[in-house]
């Protein structure tokens, strides 16, 4: 049985993005013709790899098992097709990275911009989520984490700014009427934004001092899904609604402007800074080393 590489790619597509118009946005195609695509698939495999509603388009389990075999496969298929592209003069193709949306605000950001210039003739798709994923099921080459978040067997390599600080800060209106905490501990009596991952875990504030480390369960107005909502906590905090607490750069120009105000600075927490991750047990495809020679020959650039 002869199946057109192309079409079983648009299988996994189609899978991966649980849907035909997301896979064709992203794939850049048309949603019709990812759906002649999985039509010939099926017709020549014999069976149902899809249920389709208006609303969904959800795997059977015939659909599950194929994409748990194939997507490896596949991506090997083109590992193996990209040692070609290393004899290019200029790497060409697609870099998929799986990233937090921290990290696109404040490392990407600052990278690039640059990278693509150097590079023209590699195509740069970044995927932005707060959930840990495996980076190959999810069809990307490489994700990038926090050291306590990195997969096992993965390859690390230190992206952006080597140390970060989680900061609070709140508007001079809010601490004006309500007063400024001079100990964690006095967070308990002020209204606290929060953060809700996607797993549910709201994550305890943690401070640090000579030594001492105080966890702090904070109460407070309003919770905000992490990464997506963000920006609604600062805003909620520049307006006076409360304290918040967050990665010192994503606060650093509000505070430099005056809209919000250090909270228990002294007591800010340092932590290592993020990696960029890959399995190492396979081919790293042309992009993705360019990528990585680019991020080494310019660790940080502000």
């Amino acid at each position: 049985m002869t199946i057109d590489l192309g079409d079983l790619n648009a299988f996994v597509a189609v899978a991966r993005a649980q849907g035909f118009r997301e896979a064709a946005r992203v794939g850049g195609g048309s949603a019709s013709a990812m759906s002649e695509a999985v039509r010939r698939v099926e017709a020549q495999l014999g069976v149902r790899l899809f249920n389709r509603t208006t609303r969904s388009v959800v795997l059977t389990e015939a659909g599950r098992g194929l994409l748990e075999r194939l997507g490896p496969a596949l991506t090997e298929v083109e590992a193996a097709l990209d040692v070609v592209n290393g004899f290019r003069d200029r790497p060409a193709g697609t870099l998929r990275l799986n990233v937090p949306i921290s990290a696109v605000r404040l490392v990407l950001g600052s990278i690039v911009p640059a990278f693509l210039a150097a590079y023209p003739e590699i195509r740069l798709e970044v995927i932005a989520e707060d959930s840990f994923v495996d980076v190959l099921a999810a069809g990307c080459d490489a994700g990038i984490r926090y050291d306590e978040s990195l997969e096992q067997d993965m390859i690390a390599v230190p992206i952006g700014p080597r140390t970060q600080r989680f900061a609070a800060a709140a508007a001079p209106s809010y601490l004006d009427r309500h007063g400024r905490p001079d100990h964690p501990r006095a967070l308990a009596d002020h209204a606290c934004l929060r953060f809700r991952f996607s797993s549910g875990a709201m994550p305890l504030w943690e401070f640090e001092r000579d030594g001492e480390a105080v966890r702090v369960e904070t109460g407070g107005p309003l919770v905000v899904q992490a990464g997506s909502a963000t920006d609604l906590a600062v805003q909620a905090a520049i307006a006076g609604t409360g304290i918040v607490y967050l990665f010192e750069d994503w606060l650093r120009p509000h505070i430099e402007s005056g809209a919000l105000e250090p909270v228990l600075e002294d007591w800010w927490p340092r932590f290592s800074g993020p990696f960029l991750y890959y399995p190492g047990r396979r081919l790293v495809p042309a992009p993705l080393r360019a990528f990585i020679d680019f991020i080494r020959a310019n660790p940080w650039r502000p």
